[in-house]
């Protein structure tokens, strides 16, 4: 037994040494992906490769970091983990991401015991794929760069000179790409650190103790609230767009989920072959997603650790669009992760009315620029997520202008930074109104982002969820899909939402519109004056008031709309 404030001083020290090291690789990144996105997250593990602690970050990397220490370990031995060692890894159907989120973790001693391991991973400006940056229309993992099966960066506190340079000489960028690996290692020393303190402070006994119970008391949660689910199956289909190859065809993602008393099985066994084109992911990422789409549901306040999910399982069939096998191309991996985390919301509906949402836009529509930047006359290479619109539920609108729920705590670039790092000038970037969908509770709103081209350079894009947009619940309605114009107004503008390699020239303008989020409830219940409201403050038009929710300009405030 161990005392309850014990266990909560070693929950906090747990959570707060994880917070150090992402702080550590945020301050001492390279790239604005990492310190201006934060496209990164760090976990601490224990030493059979649970979770004790795990910082803000991307939600898709849930529970997943520690499939690297564990696919190491199977690989080389238990006896592989030495003091001093730094260990890399990005390959795609281990890590289940795409190429360019790389892993750096080590293992963690005090005196001569293991005692846990650090570890980070961080999205990579370039690694050498086809084309700078990424590639949108890549067919095999081998035309998306350089990969990396596990290997030491560092042996004994001495670095690997060689793994290091190969890794230099197989990217466009190696300056920056060497910093980001660098912070990364820093980062881990500094998990390395935090944990031999705690060790050291409460002793390995007690750490241990305290772990079992915060494990213990996060299973007895969640299995309480899955034991207030109805016992049933419950279904929920969705769609890709396409794979960015065959862009006539759209990619089934197909969910069963089976409630049984405090057990819960997720099956995506039915979804799509996996594809020609980069909409890939490996297994351990799908389940990622899943893990995600529970704890919005059932423990959306409790920090994720070893406990957590010991009531869950997932079937996911090899071969599949979510279970890829070499040598497919995962490029674009979280696309249909988006998809099904809203479908776990979806499938869920009908028992969890009060805890749902409607869907949210979905997708990180990305834009990916290189070239050549005439002010300082470098190459350079930018990538960013877009943000959209977020589902309403009962008793709430849904929030705009939020990065997608794959994202989490990731963040767009802010204009002056993008502007003084980018031959582009953002001259447009609102809230784009009536993109969210009606109801009770209206949808969030996406966002107009328009660039303007200071040099000539190249432009690829990936923008999904055009077929199927952000579906609404309980009588809310569907919100407005992405657009992406390159050139409004002029004589050569085009609609287009994926691309790889487009060449623009100087002047050129393009103008994304992301979409929204999906209603929640019978439109015609909202009241008139949350409806004048939203016309007042531009998210919704006076159009929309009419015909959406039969409100005219000149109904009073604080009438209804029955």
């Amino acid at each position: 037994m161990i005392d309850p404030v014990t266990v909560e001083i070693i929950r906090n020290a747990l959570n707060a040494a994880a917070d150090d090291m992402n702080a550590t690789l945020i301050r001492s990144a390279y790239t604005p992906i990492i310190y201006e996105c934060g496209d990164c997250v760090v976990a601490l593990l224990d030493a059979d490769h649970q979770v004790l602690g795990q910082s803000a970050g991307l939600p898709i990397f849930l529970g997943n970091l520690e499939t690297c220490t564990l696919a190491t370990e199977e690989r080389f031995g238990r006896e592989v983990w030495q003091a001093g060692d730094v260990w890399i890894l990005n390959d795609s159907y281990l890590g289940g991401t795409h190429l360019n989120d790389v892993t750096i973790f080590g293992p963690v001693f005090v005196d001569e015991t293991l005692v846990g391991f650090t570890a980070s991973r961080a999205h990579w400006i370039d690694v050498g794929s086809k084309d700078p940056g990424g590639s949108m229309d890549s067919i095999s993992i081998f035309q998306e760069g350089l990969r990396l099966g596990p290997q030491k960066l560092v042996s004994g506190g001495t670095e690997e000179r060689a793994v290091i340079d190969t890794i230099g000489t197989n990217v466009r960028f190696p300056y920056p790409t060497t910093g980001d690996m660098h912070a990364m290692m820093a980062c881990i020393q500094m998990g390395e650190r935090r944990l031999q303190e705690i060790v050291r402070r409460f002793g390995l006994d007690t750490l241990e103790a305290a772990r079992d119970e915060i494990f213990h008391q996060t299973e007895l949660l969640e299995r309480a609230v899955i034991a207030k689910i109805p016992d049933g199956v419950y279904t929920a289909e969705g769609v890709l767009d396409n794979d960015g190859i065959d862009l006539d065809t759209p990619i089934p993602i197909r969910l069963k989920i089976t409630v049984t008393g405090e057990g819960i099985d997720f099956d995506v066994t039915e979804s799509a072959d996996q594809t020609v084109g980069p909409v890939n992911c490996g297994v351990s990422q799908a389940v990622s997603a899943l893990r995600v789409g529970y704890k919005l549901l059932v423990s959306p306040d409790l920090p994720g650790n070893g406990g957590s999910f010991r009531s869950m399982t997932t079937q996911v069939r090899e071969g599949s669009v979510l279970g890829a096998r070499s040598p497919a191309a995962c490029q674009w991996y979280f696309s249909h992760l988006g998809l099904l985390i809203d479908m776990v919301a979806r499938a869920l509906a009908p028992a969890l009315p009060d805890q749902v949402a409607g869907a949210s836009h979905g997708d990180s529509m990305i834009i990916l620029s290189s070239g050549t930047d005439p002010r300082v006359s470098r190459d350079f290479v930018s990538l960013e997520a877009t943000v959209g619109g977020w589902g309403a539920w009962n008793g709430s609108d849904g929030e705009s202008a939020l990065i997608n729920n794959v994202n989490g705590s990731l963040k767009d670039i802010p204009i002056e930074v993008h502007e003084t790092r980018y031959p582009w000038r953002i001259t447009e970037y609102r809230i784009r109104p009536d993109s969210g969908g009606s109801g009770r509770w209206r949808g969030g709103n996406g966002v107009i982002r328009e660039y303007e081209a200071q040099t000539d350079m190249s432009v690829s894009l990936w923008f999904e969820r055009s077929r199927q947009p952000a579906w609404g619940l309980f009588g809310g309605e569907d919100a407005v899909g992405p657009e992406v114009v390159i050139n409004p107004g002029r004589e050569d503008e085009r609609r287009i939402l994926k691309i790889n390699g487009m060449k623009i020239k100087k002047g050129d303008v393009v103008r994304c519109a992301t979409g929204g989020g999906g209603g929640y409830g019978d439109p015609i219940e909202r009241s008139a004056e949350d409806v004048r409201a939203d016309v007042l403050d531009r998210n919704i038009t006076a159009e929309t008031a009419r015909s959406r929710y039969g409100i005219g300009p000149a109904e009073p405030i604080g009438s209804t709309a029955s």
